[in-house]
């Protein structure tokens, strides 16, 4: 049995116009946002085994307050510039593609391919995943490669913690 996490980045700033998208740093709503999911998280459910982010700024900020707040070494934290797609197909790319020897991971990415790939691959509809939203899916299977559809088991968003 698998079990992944998918985080949408916390909330990020647009303040700035001469910053590229992938620089864009999280607002201060975005910081306390992720504290708060990431240490929420951390008490529900087990660390996951394989931590995951895209390389953008707003999902690599999101990632290491999760880590930190989880007990995870930044150090073994995998950076995946491939994730900083806005489609699933990287996302599910990188999903198939986790070491058998992980039976969880959490990966951080962004808005449209995590919503297209929850309700690929699991079992509840959920018509947007927020910033710093993060859900579970488990999926009956040994190998990540041969993830299919699987059972959506977390919902998460701030708001629900607000």
């Amino acid at each position: 049995m698998k079990t992944l996490y998918i985080v949408r980045h916390a909330k990020s700033s647009w303040a700035y116009d001469s910053v590229k998208d992938i620089d864009r740093p999280l607002k201060e709503r975005g910081i306390n946002d992720a504290h708060l999911m990431s240490k929420i998280l951390a008490k529900e459910i087990k660390k996951p085994d394989v931590f995951v982010s895209s390389s953008a700024n707003r999902a690599l900020h999101t990632a290491v307050i999760f880590c930190e707040n989880f007990g995870y070494p930044l150090s073994n934290l995998q950076i995946k510039r491939q994730l900083y797609s806005f489609s699933d197909g990287y996302l599910v790319k990188t999903v198939k593609a986790l070491d058998d020897s992980f039976d969880s991971a959490i990966i951080f990415s962004h808005d449209h391919g995590i919503n297209t790939f929850v309700n690929k691959f699991g079992s509840k509809p959920i018509a947007h995943v927020t910033t710093c939203g993060v859900i579970g899916i488990q999926f009956d299977e040994k190998h990540w490669k041969n993830i299919k559809k699987g059972t959506t088991t977390l919902i998460e968003f701030p708001k629900y913690h607000k």
